[in-house]
């Protein structure tokens, strides 16, 4: 399975989707499109929508 890494837009804070943000309540290996809608980023607030790709 690829995984992808993730970019909030407003702060910065990278989203590892084998990784997970389990603190967060997001297990490692959920899928960015598994991230519920209503999840905002935990630095900064910013909303699912505010994220973008970034190349590894």
């Amino acid at each position: 399975m690829e995984y992808k890494t993730l970019m909030c837009l407003i702060c910065g804070w990278i989203y590892d989707e084998a990784q997970g943000s389990p603190q967060d309540g997001i297990a490692a290996g959920t899928k960015w499109e598994d991230v519920p809608l209503n999840w905002t980023c935990p630095e900064c607030g910013a909303r699912k929508d505010d994220f973008d790709m970034v190349p590894v």
